[in-house]
């Protein structure tokens, strides 16, 4: 584990952490790390100091704005239109999308952030600052739900493309295990929520009733409702994040001017996208597929189908929450 992870604690302090988290249940998966059970979610095993770190020392400021999903449920796309909505006075040529990944502009605290401070500042991040994370809201540190004004915006996905999405970026990631994991390994482990940052239902579930409880606070978007609508959806997330567009930017086509930059057509086909690296090994290509809404009937059988809907309908059946 590396030792930054430990975020200058002592040896002393590295060693117990470390004991506690070799104690905590443990499953399998496509990652060679394998997952760990923490706070009730299947974290990857390697990265469960980073979030401790970050839970303990996080200092939130009140216009921060938090990127939050659970993986393969649109982060990318979202990262790229929340980025562009907040620095809209760049001109396209010279634009950061274009030669810079979107994962490093929107960086992860438990990836990036919390992984190696030596490269990452939070200090020295421009406000408002802009961050995202794969972590359940219930883990999120109590500082950025009761002690500051920042602000959430969620991004939730069909989990049969969900399921589709992780297959094929598990046998593409340089940090898989050994073997090629089958499209009916991923629905078994979906439907046992043994998923990385899963269960899918209690982390979907968990930011759902926060954004009912808090509306100032947590947006909850569905992935299927931005692909149907992106100029509508735009706007409300920037007037959520408070930069809503100005009826002079809507007249000069400022919001179809974003919604183009950021489509998957014209990020999948840019040079840094194509060949660039989020993390060593890691190709910002991997990123980029179909992004396709009901592409799962392409590889998941009738069988399959049902089994993932009767977990989902046994899942949700006490609460009105309601998957497209």
């Amino acid at each position: 584990m590396p030792k930054e992870a430990t975020h200058g604690d002592d040896n002393n302090d590295g060693e117990s952490l470390e004991l506690v988290i070799s104690q905590l249940p443990k499953a399998s998966s496509w990652l060679k790390h394998g997952l760990t059970l923490y706070q009730n979610c299947w974290l990857p095993s390697n990265i469960i100091s980073n979030i401790i770190s970050f839970q303990k020392q996080f200092k939130p400021k009140d216009d921060d704005i938090n990127l939050a999903s659970i993986p393969k449920s649109g982060t990318t796309w979202l990262k790229s239109l929340l980025f562009s909505i907040l620095n809209r006075n760049q001109h396209y040529e010279q634009h950061p999308l274009l030669t810079t990944s979107t994962h490093h502009l929107v960086p992860s605290f438990e990836y990036s952030l919390y992984s190696n401070p030596k490269l990452h500042d939070l200090s020295t991040m421009p406000s408002p600052r802009l961050i995202s994370t794969h972590i359940p809201y219930a883990s999120l540190p109590d500082s950025i739900e009761h002690s500051s004004k920042s602000r959430v915006v969620y991004i939730s996905r069909n989990p049969l493309d969900v399921i589709v999405s992780m297959w094929h970026f598990a046998n593409g990631h340089p940090d898989r295990c050994s073997h090629e994991w089958s499209v009916e390994e991923c629905v078994d482990v979906f439907c046992r929520g043994e998923t990385v940052f899963g269960p899918y239902w209690d982390h979907v579930l968990g930011f759902w009733k926060a954004s009912l409880e808090k509306p100032e606070k947590v947006l909850f978007l569905k992935y299927e409702e931005l692909t149907e609508n992106t100029f509508g959806q735009a706007k409300r997330v920037a007037e959520f994040v408070g930069f809503p567009f100005s009826e002079e930017e809507e007249s000069n086509g400022v919001v179809e001017e974003i919604v183009e930059m950021c489509s998957l057509s014209n990020m999948k086909g840019l040079n840094v996208n194509k060949h660039g690296y989020v993390r060593p090994n890691l190709g910002n290509k991997l990123f980029f597929r179909k992004g396709q809404v009901g592409d799962w009937i392409n590889h998941l059988s009738p069988s399959m189908v049902e089994r993932v809907n009767n977990v989902m309908m046994e899942k949700l059946s006490c609460v009105s929450f309601k998957m497209s």
